[in-house]
């Protein structure tokens, strides 16, 4: 089990850039792999992106390929999403996630993430 705590939300104007944060404790962490979720009010939760624990495989949602990255500094227990060119439908609470086991293979499925963090808004506006 990992405990997650995000940070780095807030408001930005279309167009800018925000850097999330997921801060995870153990030891453990290194052998997860790690995701991003999000969502907005009365929608369901939507993956964002992963990355496989060694840091060198990473998945993103079509909708933000090309503008966010995901990276992880192991050393740091802390995993990060970096956005940019951001849009109004980008807004929601983003959500980092751990899935249950330490083998992780693609899946996009909230159901498969066993750990997961408080949320932080990330709002753009118009």
């Amino acid at each position: 089990q990992v405990q997650l705590v995000e940070s780095g939300g807030g408001l930005v104007q279309a167009g800018g850039s925000l850097r999330l944060s997921c801060a995870a404790s153990g030891r453990t962490f290194s052998d997860y792999a790690m995701g991003w979720f999000r969502q907005a009010p009365g929608k369901e939760r939507e993956f964002v992106a992963a990355l496989s624990w060694s840091g060198l495989t990473t998945y993103y949602a079509d909708s933000v390929q090309g503008r966010f990255t995901i990276s992880r500094d192991n050393a740091k227990n802390t995993v990060y999403l970096q956005m940019s060119s951001l849009k109004p439908g980008d807004t929601a609470v983003y959500y980092c996630a751990a899935p249950w086991r330490t083998y992780y293979s693609g899946s996009t499925n909230p159901s498969d993430f066993g750990s997961w963090g408080q949320g932080t808004q990330v709002t753009v506006s118009s």
